[in-house]
């Protein structure tokens, strides 16, 4: 299961008036229409993130490229993007000692 998935499957979903379209599959080697589909909906690179408003034009040209994109509700979207900064928040540093404590050593054995 993807990251993306696993995230919608842990959401609760409902209606919003405006969803978050990601890009998450390349455009080379794609119909032309699905390009074509892909730059009416302004996403030209991978993994960019734009917002339009749920009309049933904008769900039509999503439904054409379903498998290229993610599509995100408004408390989907400020959900994950929250989960992203805590990911990414500061944490304190791990200290780590290679002196041993109890272990003596020798130079001379006998």
């Amino acid at each position: 299961m993807s990251a993306f998935k696993a995230f919608k499957a842990c959401v609760p979903i409902e209606w919003s008036p405006n969803l978050y379209v990601t890009l998450v599959r390349g455009m080379p080697g794609t119909r032309r229409l699905h390009r074509r589909t892909l730059e009416a909906l302004r996403l030209r690179k991978c993994n960019r993130t734009v917002m339009r408003w749920n009309t049933p034009t904008v769900r039509g040209m999503l439904q054409q490229v379903k498998r290229l994109v993610v599509v995100e509700t408004e408390e989907m979207y400020k959900a994950r993007k929250e989960n992203e900064v805590n990911h990414r928040a500061l944490r304190p540093p791990i200290v780590v000692s290679h002196l041993p404590g109890s272990v003596t050593y020798s130079s001379k054995q006998s």
